[in-house]
């Protein structure tokens, strides 16, 4: 009786765990985007959570008040360049944010085209870069470029990506992202997202002939970024336009940065992915 007891507890035990599995494989397929694995980045009210960092004047020391927040949002006056850097590494998730453009330019940008950019897997020393920036895997932000891959390192070789690449370059010689194209691998470099206007020039408010991408200054545009080992994929406004693999870095904090434009930013979230 003892015997037939104990395997009787065995199997309802066994039964017990395969229900579990159940429930935990279930919604396992793709990209888990449930609430329980979404964080706000940015809360609305604050910068809790992140640390600003500037040139020459270093970390938490923003005189000029580069970097503000009202109203639910971000201002990032551009006024220098810095950053805003998350305290915390992540790793394997998707990132989305909404920006849009301000109308201060400033310095040398001031007529040229606005500029920002969403830095992922950013490591190593605050300023490594240029004496403002983390290395790292930037997605730009830029007036008729957003979603351009750029590797942000101190030398080639360090940090590098892969991407599938037109055989036609853009006639200034970058690489052009084309899915199922020749794979590149590329460090201290950029590939041009999906659609980038041919006659791209680095002037203010510039827009492509006929760029169903993003939206015109004033608007608010939303960017999404998988990263998920070493795999980037990125978003425009619903619309994938550049894929990165082989990321040498998997991993790191997140930095936004202020490069010489007024751009405001809010609705950051990040989401783990399985």
């Amino acid at each position: 009786m003892g015997i037939v007891k104990n395997k009787f507890m065995k199997f309802t035990l066994n039964l017990s765990i395969l229900a579990i599995c159940a429930l935990l494989f279930s919604g396992c397929s793709g990209y888990n985007s449930g609430s329980d694995n979404t964080v706000k980045l940015f809360n609305g009210e604050n910068l809790d959570g992140w640390y600003t960092y500037i040139k020459r004047h270093g970390k938490n020391s923003d005189p000029k008040k580069v970097f503000t927040v009202s109203d639910g949002m971000i201002r990032v006056s551009g006024e220098e360049f810095g950053c805003i850097t998350t305290e915390k590494e992540y790793e394997n998730y998707k990132i989305s944010l909404e920006y849009k453009w301000g109308n201060d330019t400033h310095g040398g940008r001031k007529f040229k085209a606005r500029d920002s950019g969403l830095l992922i897997h950013s490591v190593g020393r605050d300023g490594a870069f240029g004496g403002v920036w983390m290395e790292s895997i930037e997605c730009n932000i830029v007036e008729g470029g957003t979603g351009d891959f750029w590797v942000v390192c101190q030398w080639p070789d360090r940090y590098f990506i892969t991407v599938p690449c037109a055989e036609k370059r853009h006639p200034d010689g970058r690489l052009i992202f084309e899915k199922g194209g020749t794979e590149q691998t590329i460090s201290v470099k950029s590939v041009s997202r999906l659609k980038r206007d041919p006659n791209w020039m680095d002037v203010k408010g510039f827009r492509g002939e006929n760029d169903d991408i993003e939206k015109p200054l004033g608007e608010w545009n939303k960017v999404e970024c998988y990263a998920r080992g070493g795999r980037i994929e990125v978003y425009v406004n619903g619309q994938l336009v550049n894929i990165a693999t082989n990321s040498s870095i998997t991993k790191g904090k997140i930095q936004l940065q202020s490069e010489g434009a007024e751009i405001f930013y809010r609705n950051i979230y990040l989401t783990k992915l399985d």
